[in-house]
């Protein structure tokens, strides 16, 4: 296989998904897709429930949440006894940001590549305590030298009670060198939290390894797990601080149980993950990483080259193996968050292709995913349609 050259598709893996064949699914990365295996075992689970609520609910079922959490932390190199399941990413970071406990005169420190609600939920926990949340720019493309430089830079010691980054930015797709970072904060008694929604099943990650005060990843985005699905894991200096958002009935046992158990909460996503993460094994992780980071790769080179974009054009990821990489859009097009909402549904509905679109520093990033379920043709396909649309936009 030369180096412009799609990988060869993996046997069998399309069947292995109820996608839609009539779409094009190049969005994998905003809400995952769950293989029927999974989500078969998924509705057993609810059928178990439905056959007899009381027992399900209060004869093991913490026993079976807590097993579950035990190997999904093992697959991440996180301590099991300090992690806690939670339905999302979002929810852990308005955990996190309750906990911490912010005063008046502190301040969270974050970056322009942070998921929008995570800013949305900051500014609310700022707001409540009268405390401040500040932005740094890290320039698209950037060192992993220049980040630690300016984000070191940017931490005020006595004044930073938290700095927020991603592992993998959802809007610009680029990755951050976390275990840097959490060191360059650690000088200063700076918690880190790092927002990992895209790192489960997707990079190989030694959580512990990584030194942050808070990890948080998403297992329904790359590791097939049911949506609603996430890991939580807490350094132990944090445990006894932890706040579940909602009190329930092991609020006395303490993190993690008081943040799992949520009464008539649904578990069956959480019980059905290590499902996700077998069909992940049998397919070879391996090889299931190879053939999407090499057909993310493709996409984007064919559809940069559709919309004019060079070689130089086109951001690269600080590692090769990841699954989803961006396109800037032609100047003047998904500037604004509504723009974006708004191509990103004219893609869907006039090309039947599934995709992201991001404003981000005053321009429009298409974003690309990939997954064992795509074929190169699909972006060959949006190569070939998506200029003209884009062209009719700008007359």
């Amino acid at each position: 296989m030369s180096a412009g050259d799609p990988p060869a598709p993996l046997p069998g893996a399309r069947l292995l998904f109820s996608l839609d064949p009539a779409v094009s699914y190049l969005n994998h990365g905003s809400f995952g897709a769950v293989p029927i295996g999974v989500q078969r075992v998924q509705q057993r689970l609810r059928d178990e429930i439905e056959a007899n609520p009381h027992k399900f609910h209060t004869q093991g079922m913490l026993d079976r949440v807590i097993h579950t959490r035990r190997h999904i932390a093992a697959f991440l190199g996180a301590d099991p006894d300090g992690s806690a399941l939670v339905p999302n990413t979002t929810s852990a970071i308005s955990l996190v940001l309750q906990s911490v406990r912010l005063g008046p005169t502190d301040e969270v420190l974050l970056t322009d590549h942070g998921y929008g609600s995570v800013g949305l939920a900051t500014r609310r926990q700022c707001r409540r305590v009268g405390a401040t949340a500040r932005t740094v720019a890290l320039p698209l493309g950037a060192s992993d030298t220049e980040v630690i430089s300016r984000v070191r830079s940017a931490l005020r010691p006595g004044k930073t009670k938290l700095l927020i980054i991603d592992q993998i930015a959802s809007s610009t797709a680029a990755i951050f060198p976390v275990r840097e970072i959490a060191a360059a904060a650690r000088e200063h008694e700076i918690p880190i939290l790092v927002d990992a929604a895209h790192v489960p099943g997707m990079l190989p990650v030694d959580v512990s390894a990584i030194g942050a005060d808070f990890w948080v990843g998403n297992l329904h985005k790359w590791a097939f797990a049911p949506r609603g699905t996430a890991l939580l894991a807490v350094a132990p200096a944090w445990r006894r601080r932890m706040e579940p958002l909602v009190v329930s009935w092991e609020q006395e046992q303490g993190f993690p149980l008081s943040v799992e158990y949520q009464g008539t909460l649904d578990y069956t996503p959480w019980l059905a993950a290590p499902t996700g993460l077998f069909t992940l094994r049998t397919l070879g992780w391996e090889e299931v990483r190879r053939h999407n980071a090499a057909l993310v790769a493709y996409g984007q080179r064919v559809v940069g080259a559709a919309l004019g974009l060079t070689p130089a054009d086109l951001p690269q990821p600080a590692t090769p193996e990841t699954a989803m990489r961006v396109l800037p859009l032609p100047a003047g097009l998904a500037t604004t968050g509504p723009e974006a909402i708004a191509l990103r549904t004219l893609i869907s509905d006039k090309l039947a292709t599934e995709t992201a679109v991001n404003a981000w520093g005053g321009r429009g990033l298409l974003r690309l995913s990939a997954q064992i379920y795509n074929r190169p043709e699909e972006y060959d396909r949006l190569a070939e349609r998506l200029p003209p649309l884009l062209a009719g936009l700008q007359r």
